[in-house]
């Protein structure tokens, strides 16, 4: 070997890793460079599209503008002139709105003037699933209510506390109408006039002062709802109820003053102690929500924005005369609910009474160990009123002219939600003013008649299987309770002579009565009783003669031929129980009949696509999905306005 090699050999040999390992990096490129130049290259394709998206939309908020914000005029409008001057005419010789002032304005107008006019008092959940099942051009359709919108009620107790704005909760009746071209009049019905099919309508003048008018009607939905039930406790005009709006906002006010009094170095510890009790009298999912919410806003709010000691000393009561809360629940929720409050040391005070409630106190009644009645008081500047329902006056009204009319909170109807003793056809009932007949002893006489066809007095099994057919025709609700036809034939018959004389068949039938339950004063039952209405009439205005596959008889009065049109276009209303929900303080419950979901953080999302779902336009939709998540990310608006 040369010298020189041997030099370059020993030079190899001595030469730092480090400049070997810079020059095998020298030489070939960085593993991680590919994985740079794509994200880099993502990164890019991102930043574009955001950009091309924005523009697309500022692009298309400005088109939208062009298009709207235009001068529209209107100019020489028809208007009959009976519409300005209404002719007078029903018992107290008021103005008869036989023409309104739009009537007239266009061709498709006129053309719904000629049609049977459809009037619908109330704006709740049961008249909005009408106006949604109707169809354009089926009737000439007027809602009459003293609210120009409807409302979400299942979420006035978030309302109550600025979870969401109310604002995300209503939707105006008007904008719901547009599809139908209906007619909207702010008033409260108060009257009826059945024999000439006039609704009187008290609203209020330009001055100021009360004024009332006719509307006249072919068919007639009544969905005004309810009122709270008192029980007979003085003192209620010191509770809130939790119905409307106003009520959410009005309880709002107060909670928000409560706090900030309580917050003053000048409030006694006895006052702030009574200012930061909250009372809720009833056990029921509104009463449950309102309780939640309001724990809900001391610990998530009011805990980082007011002085800790107001939190420290706030207390949430709960009065349930039952023994469990959300007692029509299953069992598991209830007692799930109960766990999730005394977790949160909200005061739970079941099976007690309230005997009443004064500006600073309310009296409750317990039973001890003993068995002995005690009366308690608890210092209070806030009491919800939650419990019961009575009836609407414009109901109880309804209810006085009929003299079968026996129900003492709502409307009795028949299985086809026609209101018993009205003309047959044109008057309807649903909702919370509403409750479908369950007692089956009302037509044992007819039932008898019809089916006992060799007038023996006494019901074969085979006649008794018509019987069980026209009892579910009439009563669908009885249908679970008249399963196992055999065998209640057979349990019945005690003489075993292979039929039933009437004296059991009145035992019998007494029995299937005392066993049907009436529907619960619910969103879910008016809104599917509504959509049931809507579907109906719509195939009544549709079907003129009435088509069917029955054989009609010759009727020849115009009531019977309305009812053979009613009962056979249609079939009669049966509910399906869709399952329960309730919000517990983040964590939800929901019942399904046999089945029951109860959870934390994922249940109450469940509850609130649920809820999100069920609004009544895409509107109130982001509107109430703005609200949730302004209130994740900046917290309730505590605010008093």
């Amino acid at each position: 070997m040369s010298l020189r090699a041997s030099f370059a050999a020993v030079a190899r040999r001595s030469r730092p890793p480090l400049l070997q390992h810079t020059r095998y990096l020298s030489s070939s490129p960085p593993r991680y460079l590919p994985t740079v130049k794509k994200a880099a290259k993502w990164t890019g394709f991102v930043c574009l599209s955001t950009i091309v998206g924005v523009g697309v939309v500022t692009g298309g908020i400005l088109i939208h503008d062009i298009f709207t914000y235009t001068d529209k005029h209107v100019d020489r409008v028809p208007v009959n002139p009976l519409a300005l001057n209404p002719q007078r005419g029903g018992p107290k010789n008021l103005p008869v709105a036989r023409v309104l002032v739009d009537d007239e304005e266009d061709d498709e107008a006129k053309k719904l003037a000629s049609k049977p006019r459809l009037v619908i008092v109330g704006a709740g959940w049961g008249a909005m699933s009408i106006l949604d099942s109707l169809s354009p051009g089926d009737y000439h359709v007027t809602v009459v209510s003293p609210e120009t919108y409807t409302i979400f009620t299942p979420l006035l107790p978030s309302a109550a506390v600025g979870t969401v704005s109310v604002r995300s909760l209503v939707e105006p009746v008007r904008k719901i109408l547009a599809r139908l071209r209906g007619h909207f009049v702010q008033g409260k019905a108060v009257d009826l006039v059945m024999s000439q099919r006039l609704l009187e309508v008290e609203t209020v003048a330009v001055d100021g002062s009360p004024t009332r008018f006719y509307i006249p009607y072919d068919k007639l939905v009544i969905a005004v709802g309810s009122t709270s039930s008192t029980h007979g406790v003085p003192g209620l005009e010191n509770c809130f109820q939790l119905k409307t709006v106003g009520d959410a906002q009005a309880i709002r006010r107060r909670i928000m003053d409560n706090f900030e009094t309580a917050s003053l170095p000048t409030t006694s510890p006895e006052d702030r102690k009574r200012l930061l009790s909250f009372v809720v009298c009833g056990g029921g999912p509104t009463g449950v929500e309102t309780a939640a919410e309001i724990y809900d806003l001391c610990s998530e709010d009011i805990m980082n924005y007011f002085p800790k000691i107001c939190r420290e000393e706030v207390s949430i009561h709960l009065i349930q005369s039952r023994e469990h809360i959300l007692n029509t629940y299953s069992e598991d929720i209830s007692r799930f609910a109960e766990n999730k409050f005394r977790r949160d040391n909200v005061d739970l005070i079941t099976s007690a009474r309230v005997a009443g409630v004064t500006p600073t106190h309310v009296l409750y009644t317990i039973k001890n160990a003993e068995g002995k009645t005690e009366q308690h008081s608890i210092p209070t500047n806030f009491v919800l009123w939650s419990t019961g329902i009575a009836m609407n006056p414009f109901t109880a009204r309804v209810s006085d002219l009929l003299p079968n009319q026996v129900h003492k909170k709502a409307i009795e109807v028949d299985s086809h939600l026609r209101v018993n003793g009205a003309p047959s056809g044109e008057v309807y009932a649903i909702g919370d003013c509403a409750n479908i007949e369950t007692s089956v002893m009302s037509h044992f006489l007819e039932l008898v008649e019809e089916c006992d066809e060799d007038k023996n007095g006494k019901i074969e099994f085979g006649e008794w299987e018509k019987m069980v057919q026209k009892i579910k025709s009439r009563i669908p609700m009885a249908e679970d309770h008249l399963a196992q036809v055999k065998e209640l034939f057979e349990l019945y018959d005690t003489n075993a002579d292979q039929s039933l004389d009437l004296n059991e068949l009145f035992k019998l039938l007494e029995e299937i009565g005392s066993r049907i339950t009436s529907l619960p004063a619910t969103a879910q039952v008016a809104s599917q009783q509504g959509k049931y209405l809507g579907k109906k009439l719509h195939k009544v205005a549709r079907s003129d003669p009435p088509q069917s596959v029955y054989p009609l008889p010759e009727i020849g009065s115009p009531e019977a031929v309305r009812m053979l049109r009613d009962e056979h276009v249609y079939k009669p209303f049966k509910y399906f129980h869709l399952g329960s929900l309730a919000y517990i303080g983040n964590a939800a419950v929901f019942d399904f009949g046999k089945y029951s979901f109860m959870g934390g953080l994922a249940a109450m999302y469940a509850w609130r696509s649920v809820y999100w779902n069920e609004q009544v336009s895409a509107r109130t939709r982001a509107l109430l999905m703005i609200d949730w998540i302004i209130r994740g990310i900046w917290g309730r608006d505590l605010s008093r306005i």
